[in-house]
């Protein structure tokens, strides 16, 4: 921009010059005058064509710096360029170098996982084999007995202590029970049976037709009605037994039926004093169970608790007595320091108006005897 600024100027003072020429032709003089104007012209001539060259060598200056900071800022942008490019291309290969290195860990996960699944399938398969088994223990009697056994065996060696049950018991009338709850009296012991008619159920639950499903309800509720009569006359036992027992059924499902569609059945079991429970209410009762052992014990224990109160009692009525001498002391200590006090303000007294005597002026007077006053104040109150 300064460069053409400078060309410019040395146009504009050529222009000038040449118009001063041209002024000087125009006016009427004589020769001398017209020499020494076109003398004037061609120095102004002159010194225009100097400026211009004068700015066409500033011009060729500047044009060479110009072109070197144009060169340099060249030379520094692809610099630049390059050192960007290179951040840029290291950049893209650690991200992926990165990308490729979760990658291979993905799949590294996904053949883990795909290992698991595999192995889950097995285990799908096990349970599916050990399911056909446990329907084939339902369906027989003797090994369904043994299941209703095993869980009803679980469930009261989770809940009870071990002196508080015993499993197949024998009765005094020769009856074997499966489990026998030692509660104290009243109520007593209470017998709990895990047998339950699964077959019937089973049948109910696959009746298609009305006359089928209406079978099917009859000999469900006769089977039911039947073992509550066989547990009422074997388990519950005058004198020996509480007047009530347990029928444990070890299925949710054969519960739920029972209390929906079978109310008199139910009815009937509550009459006979045989009290039909499931997994979750057999819970229930035996932390009730729990409950009222806990209470007898603490019947059983009451003279000892009684003891150790009174001994409590007693100790507490000692140290009230020990309590009250403390403070006995603390008073006597209180007024010993009371009259301590007392006793140094005398001493402090008495030693002021010892230092308010004045000993000189009775010299002079050849006495050495205090005024009768002073005796009297030196002597005590």
């Amino acid at each position: 921009m300064e460069a053409w600024v400078v060309i410019a100027s040395a146009l504009i003072a050529a222009l000038l010059g040449a118009g001063i020429v041209a002024l000087v032709l125009r006016r009427p003089a004589d020769d001398g005058a017209a020499a020494a104007a076109a003398s004037q012209a061609a120095e102004a001539q002159q010194k225009a064509l100097t400026s211009l060259m004068d700015a066409q060598s500033q011009l060729s200056g500047r044009l060479a710096a110009m072109a070197d900071a144009q060169a340099k800022r060249e030379a520094e942008l692809s610099r630049t360029l390059n050192e960007r490019l290179d951040s840029v291309s290291k950049r893209l290969g650690d991200s992926l170098e990165d990308n490729t290195k979760k990658t291979s860990e993905t799949l590294s996960s996904l053949h883990t996982r795909l290992a698991l699944i595999d192995e889950a399938q097995k285990k799908i398969g096990e349970l599916s084999g050990q399911m056909v088994g446990l329907q084939d223990i339902l369906a027989n009697k003797q090994a369904r007995g043994a299941f209703g056994e095993i869980q009803l065996n679980d469930l009261v060696t989770s809940a009870l202590p071990p002196s508080a049950y015993s499993f197949q018991t024998t009765l005094g009338n020769g009856s074997r029970v499966d489990c026998l709850l030692k509660l104290p009296n009243p109520p007593g012991a209470i017998a709990v049976d895990s047998k339950f008619p699964l077959e019937s159920y089973r049948a109910l639950i696959d009746a298609k037709t009305d006359d089928e499903k209406t079978k099917a309800m009859r000999l469900f509720r006769d089977a039911m009605r039947k073992h509550v009569e066989d547990i009422a006359a074997k388990y519950i036992i005058p004198g020996e037994t509480a007047d009530s027992a347990l029928m444990f059924l070890p299925s949710e499902a054969v519960y739920a039926e029972l209390h929906a569609n079978f109310p008199a059945t139910v009815e009937a079991s509550f009459k006979a004093h045989v009290w039909i429970v499931s997994p979750t209410t057999l819970m229930a009762t035996l932390n009730t169970v729990r409950a009222v052992l806990k209470d007898a014990q603490m019947r059983e224990q009451a003279h000892l608790i009684q003891a150790e109160v009174d001994k409590l009692m007693n100790d507490v009525s000692r140290l009230d007595t020990r309590v009250s001498n403390l403070g006995k002391h603390f008073g006597q200590a209180q007024e010993d320091i009371r009259q301590i006090g007392i006793s140094t303000d005398k001493i402090t007294k008495r030693g002021e108006r010892i230092a308010e005597l004045d000993i000189g002026e009775e010299e002079e007077n050849g006495s050495l005897a205090p005024p009768a006053g002073q005796r009297n104040l030196l002597a005590g109150d």
